[in-house]
């Protein structure tokens, strides 16, 4: 619940926004600093929403003495607008946008990272709200939703379209088990209706020769210690780039030569990830820590106070000693491992934990322990075998 203070202290921003109350009761700011009150109920097995007034003639307590007024007379069978019966009373559906602001605060609310809500939330602003924001949510149609989307298709965004898909289908779906509305036409709609995105890996290279080649490059490499560093032990942990850029003393377990990174800090899965360190590897991170004694991050920014290195400073770094993005990515070092140790014959199902993909069916739900004693001696086996490259 909210109070007067917090009321008054509500600023108007770009776009109009809303601040719950409680029991259906929010305030609505506007960008030219008006404060109505909105009450949202359901009424006929549909959501409505009311007006209740301005702030601040309108008081907080005025407002939820009318909402309590309301609740009342809805019990009674009475539509609380016109105070009249229900068989007798119009009343306004809502909008699309309406329905997306109620789906999107019950998520942001939920599980989901603060990045990926703002994910959503650009997506939605650029590609939903401006089709559709003022629609009755079912004046909404299958076609409507298609030529949306072959809009965006038709562009050659076809991640961006995959995920505005996936973001309707679940906003209408929020909207059915709700029962603002009685279907979802999202769900109509097939897939082959839009292009087929071609699968490309990231570059990278296979070959010991070229293997060789990239290692020599990589040593050449100049630029802030963070950086260098950084770059010369990924090929060894062939983590995603934002894992590594990131990476924390408190994630690195010494005795165990382990590196565990918690479930927030992974980009896919939102699971736990442990990386056993080779020897090498805690050779480097050990100097490294020596000389970094003031910061939590094992690579620091030394632009950005408390921030870490970028990732993109990383792949600058490669292409400034000559490693184009035809040979190969930072990405590309964790294709590069997947395809050499699948070769070496070491199991497929350590493999995939390492770079840490899903693994589907009950093999997903295997002894990750017995994996991880498998994948210390495989991690030690690869360092050794980009050491022993660059020796030759």
């Amino acid at each position: 619940m909210i109070n007067d203070t917090q009321i008054k202290n509500l600023k108007p921003k770009e776009k109009l926004y809303r601040v719950t109350d409680a029991l259906g009761l929010r305030i609505e700011i506007n960008p030219n600093g008006t404060k109505i009150w909105r009450y949202v109920f359901r009424w006929e097995g549909k959501y409505t929403m009311l007006s209740l007034g301005h702030y601040p003639n309108t008081s907080l307590r005025k407002a939820r003495q009318l909402r309590d007024d309301y609740k009342q007379m809805l019990q009674d069978g009475i539509y609380p607008k016109h105070n009249n019966s229900k068989n007798d009373t119009k009343h306004k559906q809502l909008t699309f946008k309406e329905v997306y602001e109620i789906w999107f605060d019950k998520m942001k609310k939920g599980n989901w990272k603060p990045s990926y809500a703002l994910d959503v939330e650009q997506r939605a602003e650029m590609y939903l709200l401006p089709a559709l924001a003022d629609k009755p949510i079912d004046a909404i149609d299958t076609k409507m939703l298609i030529d949306l989307l072959l809009k965006i298709d038709e562009q050659g965004k076809f991640d961006t379209r995959q995920k505005i898909q996936s973001i309707l289908t679940r906003i209408l779906s929020h909207a059915v088990g709700m029962l603002i509305t009685k279907s979802n036409p999202a769900r109509e709609i097939s897939s082959d209706l839009f292009s087929k995105k071609e699968k490309k890996n990231f570059t990278h290279v296979s070959t010991p020769k070229d293997i060789k080649l990239l290692l020599s490059m990589l040593e050449q490499a100049i630029g802030t210690t963070q950086v260098t560093i950084a770059l010369k032990i990924a090929p060894h942990l062939f983590l995603r780039p934002s894992e590594l850029a990131g990476l924390r003393w408190s994630e690195i377990h010494w005795d165990e030569k382990l590196i565990r990174i918690p479930a927030e800090r992974m980009k896919i899965d939102n699971k736990p990830h442990i990386v056993p360190m080779s020897n090498h590897v805690v050779e480097v991170l050990t100097k490294l820590k020596a000389s970094n004694l003031d910061s939590t991050l094992c690579f620091p920014s030394p632009l950005r106070n408390g921030r870490s290195i970028s990732t993109n400073s990383i792949l600058q770094a490669m292409r400034k000693v000559g490693v184009d993005k035809e040979l190969s990515t930072v990405h590309g070092f964790r294709h590069m491992a997947v395809t050499n140790l699948n070769e070496k014959g070491y199991n497929g199902d350590a493999i995939e934990l390492q770079v840490a993909h899903e693994i589907s069916g009950v093999r997903g739900v295997y002894n990750h322990a017995k994996y991880l004693e498998e994948r210390k001696p495989m991690m030690e086996d690869w360092s050794q075998f980009l050491l022993n490259l660059l020796a030759e």
